[in-house]
C-alpha cells in the first residue's frame, strides 16, 4: 500500500516523521508498507524487551483475552495479584500499584511522596530532581524534569522540584530545607543522553537522604526491567530506594508501568489514587511473562556479555572514526560522536538499501542502542556493520 493512502492528516502533529508506516514487526525487526525491513535498535525506546511480537507475548494476551478483560479496579483480579507478587519478590519494596504509563507512574511517585511527606514532614512537598533528567510529559512530570526549555513550554509549572546536578552530591545538599520530601533520579539518564549516576554518588545520596530523613525515588522507566544486566538499576549499588517506578519494559510493548515502595511509605487511603485500567488484568498478565523470561537462569547474565560485547566494538568504532567514546550500562548505550552529526546517521541508516538501520539521537552529538534484551550477537555485528558504512558516508563527506 502506497504511503499516499493513509491518510495521516488524521493524526495530530506532534513529531516529524519519515514516510513509512510500518506493518509488522519480529524480534530485532521491523517491516514497513513497501515491505522493506529494518534492523531496529530503538525497539520502541526500550520498550520492547524481548523484541517486537514475542511468542510469550502474544499466547498471553491471547489466553488473558479469553478469560478477562477488565472486571474494573474495585475488585482484585489474579493476574494483577500475581504481577505484583513476583515484584515485590524479586526487588526490596512490598507495595505495588499498576499504571498504564511511565509518566502515570511517576505523577503517582511525587503524589505519594507528598502525601508522606504531609504526614511525616510537617507537610514538606518538594522533590530534588536533576538536570536533564525526563520524568514524563503530565504536567507535573515535566516541572520534574531538566529537560532545556521545559520551564515555560506550558507555563507555569507546578512547583516544588529543585534541580540538582547528577553526580555532584554536594549540589542536592544545598538544596535540602525543611520543605524538602524527596530527591528522585534516573539511575541512568536516559533521553538526557545515557549519563549513568555512579555507584559512588547513588550510595552517598542514599546516605543524605537517610541522614535528613527524606524519601530516596528511583525512576527505572527507563533502566528497569534487565536492561542494565539486573533485574533493576538501583541494585548495580547494592542501595535500597524507597520508592521506584517501572514502564517501558515491564509490558514489553504493551501500556503497562507500576509504581513500587516499601511497606513504611505505601500511605495511600481510599481515594488517593486510582485509574480505570490500573491493574487490568490484560496488561498484568503481559507483565507476568515478561518478568518470568527475564527472571530465567542466565537471561540477566546473557544481557551482561551482550553488553559488554557491544560496549567493546563501540569503542573499536571510536577509535576507528576519531569519535569520543561511548558510555552506558548493560543495553542502554550511547556512542558520543563529538560533533553535531546524529540526525543525519539516523537518516542515513533509515534509508540504506536493501535493508534500513533504526537508530536514536536523543542528543545532536550521540546516538543512543536499545535493543531486545535477547538480541542476538550476529544482529549486534549486524548493526556494527551497517553504522561503519553509514559513518564512512558521513564522516567522508
Amino acid at each position: 500500500m502506497e504511503f499516499s493512502q493513509y491518510n495521516v492528516n488524521s493524526l495530530m502533529y506532534i513529531t516529524p516523521r519519515p514516510e513509512i508506516v510500518f506493518t509488522e514487526g519480529s524480534g530485532m525487526w521491523l517491516t514497513d508498507n513497501n515491505g522493506k525491513r529494518y534492523l531496529d535498535y530503538l525497539q520502541g525506546w526500550a520498550v520492547n524487551c524481548l523484541g517486537h511480537s514475542p511468542a510469550v507475548i502474544s499466547d498471553a494476551l491471547i489466553a488473558q483475552s479469553k478469560k478477562l478483560l477488565n472486571p474494573s479496579p474495585a475488585f482484585y483480579n489474579a493476574p494483577m495479584v500475581e504481577l505484583a507478587t513476583l515484584l515485590t519478590q524479586n526487588s526490596c519494596f512490598d507495595r505495588v500499584f499498576f499504571t498504564n504509563s511511565g509518566a502515570e507512574a511517576n505523577e503517582g511517585a511525587i503524589k505519594l511522596a507528598r502525601k508522606w511527606g504531609q504526614l511525616n514532614k510537617n507537610g514538606a512537598f518538594e522533590i530534588i530532581t536533576f538536570d536533564h533528567g525526563f520524568h514524563g510529559r503530565t504536567l507535573a512530570t515535566m516541572s520534574a524534569s531538566g529537560k532545556p526549555g521545559w520551564d515555560k513550554l506550558f507555563a507555569p509549572q507546578v512547583s516544588g522540584f529543585p534541580k540538582a546536578d547528577l553526580n555532584d552530591i554536594a549540589s542536592v545538599e544545598k538544596l535540602i530545607s525543611d520543605k524538602t520530601v524527596a530527591v528522585m533520579l534516573e539511575p541512568i539518564q536516559g533521553e538526557g543522553g545515557v549519563i549513568p549516576a555512579n555507584r559512588e554518588f547513588m550510595h552517598e545520596l542514599r546516605a543524605l537522604t537517610k541522614k535528613h530523613g527524606i524519601l530516596l525515588i528511583v525512576d527505572e522507566v527507563q533502566s528497569g526491567m534487565g536492561r542494565t544486566g539486573e533485574l533493576f538499576a538501583y541494585q548495580l549499588s547494592g542501595i535500597t530506594p524507597d520508592i521506584m517506578t517501572l514502564a517501558k519494559g515491564i509490558g514489553g510493548g504493551v501500556p503497562l508501568g507500576a509504581l513500587l515502595s516499601t511497606e513504611a511509605v505505601a500511605c495511600f487511603v481510599p481515594g488517593d489514587q486510582g485509574g480505570t485500567y490500573n491493574g487490568a488484568p490484560l496488561m498484568t498478565a503481559v507483565g507476568i511473562a515478561v518478568l518470568k523470561e527475564l527472571t530465567k537462569p542466565g537471561f540477566l547474565n546473557s544481557v551482561k556479555e551482550k553488553a559488554q560485547y557491544l560496549s567493546d566494538e563501540l569503542n573499536k568504532l571510536s577509535e576507528e572514526f576519531g569519535l569520543q567514546g561511548e558510555r552506558g550500562e548493560g543495553l542502554l548505550r550511547a556512542l558520543k560522536l563529538g560533533s553535531n552529526i546524529g540526525a543525519e546517521i539516523v537518516e542515513v541508516a533509515r534509508n540504506m538499501e536493501p535493508v534500513g538501520l533504526l537508530l536514536n539521537s536523543p542528543r545532536p552529538d550521540l546516538l543512543r542502542f536499545m535493543p531486545a534484551l535477547n538480541v542476538t550477537k550476529e544482529e549486534l555485528d549486524l548493526m556494527l556493520s551497517m553504522l561503519r558504512t553509514v559513518l564512512k558516508q558521513v564522516k567522508n563527506k
